[in-house]
């Protein structure tokens, strides 16, 4: 049975751009956070990326009108999410955020509903210990910006059902992604094999190997990488990076995924990329 309904908890850059998504491919979405001021930017934040998609030819204006219908703000999710057959975790990045949060939509989703999260590097099978429906229970990974980036990690908990993986694969075929399923493992396979390129390339920074446009430059000319480690660390935010980091060492236990000293003096002087306006570059 195809997914008609979704509601997104949380509406900051990776909560707005699923949002997106699904409006544009036709679903009603319910957008819940918090802030009414977050929410407001969300909403601008999809207007403005649909008004792009329009300019470029992807949408008639039309179309792009109906997507942004489709998109109904909440600042509660109880009450708003009982008749979505998915309900995607988009917040930070924080084990007891996301436990509250899935504590309490298993509470109040339908019963056969699938509960998502967009976690990067949290565990699907501990979330899924939160709720009373583990095998409906699974992770989708989107990337940022989420309306352009093509691949979802479709990532499997311990208890995840078959059919459960199978209606989140169909679904990400049916809104333009890639799904590509994984087992769940700290970092999935994306970010553990990414964390590990912009930790090292951190280190060559600080310890004087090559300068900033340097490094950056090495990896896109040589390695045809379309945007150097250093960019990248900043688009998608040195806290984050950080946290990641923190995750794949404490839970693999290997000191290859040790974070850099620089990282974390960085973060410390809220030096976190784009979004702050000064990482490695200045924005």
């Amino acid at each position: 049975m195809e997914i008609r309904s979704v509601a997104v908890i949380g509406a900051g850059t990776m909560g707005a751009g699923i949002a997106h998504v699904f409006a544009r491919y036709g679903r009603d979405v319910v957008l819940v956070d918090v802030s009414d001021a977050v929410l407001k930017a969300a909403l601008a934040s999809i207007e403005q990326n649909l008004g792009r998609q329009v300019k470029k030819g992807i949408l008639t204006e039309a179309e792009a009108a109906a997507a942004l219908k489709r998109v109904t703000v909440r600042t509660r999710y109880d009450g708003h999410v009982k008749d979505a057959e998915l309900i995607i975790e988009a917040v930070t990045e924080r084990r007891e955020d996301k436990a509250r949060i899935f504590e309490g939509i298993d509470k109040q989703a339908r019963e056969d509903a699938i509960l998502a999260s967009n976690t990067s590097s949290i565990s699907i099978t501990w979330l899924a210990s939160q709720t009373n429906r583990p095998e409906r229970v699974i992770g989708m990974h989107f990337f940022n910006p989420a309306p352009v980036m093509e691949l979802v990690e479709v990532v499997r908990g311990l208890q995840t059902s078959d059919a459960t993986v199978e209606r989140v694969r169909l679904l990400a075929d049916s809104i333009g992604k890639r799904p590509v399923i994984v087992q769940d493992s700290p970092g999935f396979v994306s970010n553990r094999v990414l964390m590990p390129m912009i930790n090292e390339a951190i280190f060559c920074l600080m310890e004087g190997v090559a300068t900033r446009d340097g490094i950056d430059d090495v990896m896109k000319l040589g390695m045809a990488h379309p945007m150097g480690p250093l960019a990248l660390a900043d688009l998608i935010g040195l806290d984050v990076c950080l946290h990641i980091l923190e995750v794949l060492h404490d839970e693999l236990g290997d000191d290859k995924y040790r974070p850099c000293p620089l990282l974390r003096k960085m973060v410390s002087a809220g030096y976190l990329g784009r979004k702050t306006g000064r990482g490695f570059y200045e924005y």
